[in-house]
């Protein structure tokens, strides 16, 4: 089973932005801990894989180590971090990947902390 983590100002944002929702939201992202090959890759920065995953217009991204996710047996599966890090709308979108990978290539992942 891999870990999902979501940083807290991500977390705040979604309380924010789905009030009631939120808990349902949260339960959805914790659904990669049982299938973490879910979601749509956009990029590879320093061997971490960028990804998202929608949930209704929303997109959230969050980051992974690309090796461990792609040679996956149950040993390895137990160690993958899936690290939610950012949420955009559809109009932002572009704006936010840059954003992270900016911060992944500048500071690395602890930037999202």
């Amino acid at each position: 089973m891999a870990k999902v983590e979501i940083v807290e100002s991500l977390s705040s944002e979604i309380n924010k932005e789905f009030k009631k929702e939120s808990i349902e939201v949260l339960e959805y992202l914790r659904t990669l801990e049982t299938s973490p090959s879910k979601g749509k890759e956009l990029g590879v920065v320093g061997g971490l894989v960028i990804k998202e995953l929608r949930y209704k217009g929303f997109r959230f991204y969050f980051i992974t180590d690309g090796l461990t996710l792609r040679c996956m047996d149950e040993k390895k599966l137990i160690e993958l971090l899936l690290l939610f890090v950012r949420m955009s709308d559809k109009k932002a979108q572009q704006e936010t990947i840059e954003q992270i990978k900016h911060i992944l290539k500048t500071i690395g992942p602890q930037g999202f902390q």
